[in-house]
C-alpha cells in the first residue's frame, strides 16, 4: 500500500494513505454550526483526541478545539475485487474476480481499528477466496459456487468484526480457466452427452421391445379368449341343436304312437315300412361298392311282413315284463337271410334277428 509524507512549511505532519487523503479532501470544515446527512457518521475528535460521533441533523461544534476527522457512510458499499489467481484441489490455476457487498456498523471501529477498511476488507476476501478454492476440485467450483461464496462471507465476518464491518454477501463473477483445461472440459461434456443420447436410445429401444412383446401377448390372449368364446358357443349351439333334434324326434315318435292306436294304423305302418324299404334299397349302390343283399331282396310284401312282426313285438313288449319281452323277441325273430325264427335252424354262420 502506497503512503505519501504530507509537508506544511518543511515540518512533517503525518504519514496518510490516498484513502485518507481522499477523504481529507472532502472532510467538511469546523463553522460552529453543522449539518450533518442521514446515513453519514461524522467522527469528532477535540484536541486530537476521539470526543463523538455526530449524529444526523443539527450539530454544534466548538471551533479550533473540535475537528472532523473522519466521515463514515452507512450505506451499504459496493467493492469489485480485482482478478486473481489461485490453484484448486486438483491443481488446476484459476483465475477468478468477484464483487463484495459490505456495510459500516460500527463508525467508531471503522476509524480507529483499521487504516482502510475498504482495502483491508478487499484484501482479506482475496486470501479467504484463494483459501476455499483450494479446498475443493475444479468440477466442485462450478457445482458449489453459493456454498463457496457462503464459506467466503463466513470467514470475512469471523475477521471483520474488530473493524465494525459487516460482510453482507460475496459474488463470483467470472472465473477462467486454462485453454487447455478449457478444451479438455469441453472433450468431457460432449462425452457425457453422447454418453446420455447412447443411454436414451437403448432405453427407448427396450421400450419398444417391451411394448410390442406386450402387444402380441395381449394379442395372442385375446385370441385364445376368441376361440374360447367360439367353442362355447359352438358347443352350446350343437346341445340346443341336439335338444331340439330330440324333442322333434319324441314328439314324432308320439305323433307316431298316437296314430297308430288308430283305425288302420297298422295299414299306414305297413305303407310306410314299405316306402322306406323301397328308398333304401335304390340308394345301396351310390354310397359303396360291395352291397350285401337278402337272397329275397325283391319280396317287397315278406319285408314288410318282418316290419310288422317287430312292430307287434314291441306293442307287446309295452304290457308284458322286460325278461319276457326279450324272450319272445327273440322266439319271433326271423333271420334277415333265410327267414328262420330259430337261431338253430338258421343257415348262415353268423345269423342276424329282428
Amino acid at each position: 500500500m502506497l503512503r505519501t509524507l504530507c509537508r506544511t512549511g518543511g515540518a512533517l505532519l503525518l504519514w496518510v494513505t490516498p484513502a485518507q487523503q481522499r477523504w481529507a479532501s472532502n472532510l467538511p470544515m469546523n463553522t460552529l454550526v453543522l449539518f450533518v446527512p442521514q446515513q453519514e457518521a461524522w467522527v469528532v475528535e477535540r484536541m486530537g483526541r476521539f470526543h463523538r460521533i455526530l449524529e444526523p441533523g443539527l450539530n454544534f461544534l466548538i471551533p479550533i478545539l473540535d475537528r472532523i476527522r473522519y466521515v463514515q457512510s452507512l450505506k451499504e458499499i459496493v467493492i469489485d475485487v480485482p482478478e486473481q489467481s489461485a490453484v484448486s484441489l486438483d491443481n488446476v490455476t484459476l483465475q477468478i474476480d468477484g464483487v463484495l457487498y459490505l456495510r459500516i456498523l460500527d463508525p467508531f471501529k471503522a476509524s480507529y481499528g483499521v487504516e482502510d477498511p475498504e482495502y483491508a476488507v478487499t484484501q482479506l476476501a482475496q486470501t479467504t477466496m484463494r483459501s476455499e478454492l483450494g479446498k475443493l476440485t475444479l468440477d466442485k467450483v462450478f457445482r458449489e459456487r453459493e456454498s463457496l461464496n457462503s464459506n467466503i462471507v463466513h470467514s470475512i465476518n469471523q475477521a471483520s468484526d474488530e473493524w465494525g464491518i459487516r460482510c453482507l454477501r460475496y459474488e463470483i463473477k467470472d472465473i477462467h480457466v486454462p485453454p487447455r483445461v478449457k478444451e479438455s472440459m469441453q472433450m468431457q461434456v460432449e462425452a457425457e452427452r453422447k454418453k446420455r443420447a447412447t443411454v436414451l436410445e437403448s432405453e427407448g429401444t427396450r421400450e419398444a421391445a417391451i411394448n410390442v412383446a406386450e402387444g402380441r401377448k395381449q394379442a395372442q390372449i385375446l385370441a385364445s379368449e376368441g376361440e374360447k368364446a367360439e367353442q362355447i358357443n359352438k358347443a352350446a349351439g350343437e346341445a340346443q341343436a341336439v335338444l331340439a333334434k330330440a324333442e322333434a324326434k319324441s314328439k314324432a315318435i308320439r305323433m307316431l304312437s298316437e296314430a297308430l292306436t288308430e283305425q288302420n294304423g297298422n295299414a299306414a305302418a305297413s305303407l310306410s315300412v314299405a316306402e322306406q324299404y323301397v328308398s333304401a334299397f335304390s340308394n345301396l349302390a351310390k354310397e359303396s361298392n360291395t352291397i350285401l343283399l337278402p337272397s329275397n331282396s325283391g319280396d317287397i310284401s315278406g319285408m314288410v311282413t318282418q316290419a310288422m312282426t317287430i312292430y307287434g313285438t314291441l306293442a307287446k313288449t309295452s304290457q308284458k315284463g322286460a325278461p319276457e319281452a326279450l324272450d319272445e323277441m327273440s322266439e319271433g325273430s326271423l333271420c334277415f337271410s333265410c327267414r328262420s325264427s330259430k337261431a338253430s335252424l338258421c343257415e348262415q354262420s353268423s345269423p342276424t334277428f329282428y
